[in-house]
């Protein structure tokens, strides 16, 4: 079904809106740039996460500012942040908070107060999440999916908006739980942050060692995000392309019966309904800021590895012969047809 940019928005308010989230994505970055050299692709899906309302999980090596990105992000927005370093020994109670007794000085009486973790911010940074047991990790699903927590039978709302960001070290695996899957779905995307090219790393190490102290402006506010996110729920978006994001979670599923013979040989479990839910909303989202007001397939088809990166889990036969989720989903971005009467 063809289409064309008309503005398929409620109104004027509605158009208005759409125009300040691409002049304040636009501006955020700027500011990002103030402080962190390159990683544009990296930013850009961390603005992704912002608009859409989800939660985001970073893999890169030590030194790449993933932590400082985040910490920015927040300064810039000025939203609450807390970061969280995850050990081994870290509990469910030391993010979530827990009851503790507390004296009225003026009766002297005691009575069970509720003290607030950490959970309780706008950006929580989950650093090095795969350095705590699963049961800790888990203080983290209700929050993620639901915005709240629930301690001793009572359940507390968070403030929107509210987000996770979680870091992790590919390369250090001792001493390390593996993330279960009903956390990962949880992550909106799986971002991989690459040494920046020669240039750009030099920039980095002649800024960061030097004094830096920039001063930042605050293009948004927090109110501005839970707008946003409600119109990036308003885009309207075709039955092809909602088809064609359902095809490619479907196809990459090993007993789809059009699922790809690599899909079959080195998949373990494809991606759930959660998937296409994430392709839509993230094409959704880049579709605002590049200035449209309809999801196109490049929409989808940009957003397919950080959605599905962490949602194929292949086997130990892709791992024994070096495949890896990436080159499973260029497989589906090239054996899945675009409609014909594309947009």
């Amino acid at each position: 079904m063809a289409t064309d940019d008309t503005i398929n928005l409620e109104s004027a308010d509605d158009i208005a809106l759409a125009d300040r989230m691409n002049a304040g994505r636009k501006a955020i970055l700027a500011e990002l740039h103030k402080r962190i050299i390159g990683q544009h692709e990296v930013m850009e899906l961390v603005l992704q996460t912002l608009f859409v309302g989800g939660n985001s999980l970073i893999i890169g090596v030590p030194g790449l500012a993933k932590t400082l990105l985040i910490q920015t992000l927040a300064q810039v927005l000025e939203l609450n942040f807390k970061r969280i370093q995850f050990t081994p020994d870290l509990m469910p109670s030391d993010i979530t908070g827990t009851d503790i007794i507390q004296e009225d000085s003026a009766t002297g009486r005691r009575q069970m107060v509720f003290a607030p973790g950490p959970i309780f911010s706008n950006i929580v940074l989950a650093d090095e999440i795969n350095r705590t047991p699963p049961k800790t990790q888990s203080a983290l699903l209700e929050a993620m999916q639901e915005h709240r927590v629930t301690i001793q039978g009572r359940t507390y709302q968070l403030e929107e908006p509210f987000y996770v960001f979680a870091t992790q070290n590919p390369i250090e695996l001792e001493g390390t739980y593996p993330l279960p899957e009903a956390q990962l779905d949880r992550f909106m995307f799986h971002i991989v942050i690459e040494h920046p090219p020669e240039e750009e790393e030099l920039e980095v190490v002649r800024a960061t060692t030097a004094i830096i102290d920039p001063h930042f402006e605050r293009p948004i506010s927090g109110s501005d995000l839970i707008a946003f996110q409600r119109l990036v729920r308003q885009v309207p978006v075709a039955e092809p392309v909602l088809r064609y994001a359902l095809s490619l979670v479907r196809t990459s599923r090993p007993k789809a019966k059009n699922a790809p013979e690599s899909v079959k040989k080195f998949v373990a479990f494809g991606a759930s309904v959660r998937a296409a839910q994430f392709l839509v909303l993230g094409g959704k989202s880049r579709a605002l800021t590049n200035g449209r007001y309809h999801v196109n397939f490049d929409d989808i088809r940009s957003m397919a590895h950080p959605v599905l990166r962490h949602r194929v889990l292949v086997n130990f036969r892709a791992e024994s012969e070096g495949m890896t989720t990436d080159t499973i989903i260029d497989e589906l971005l090239e054996r899945v047809p675009v409609p014909a009467s594309g947009m």
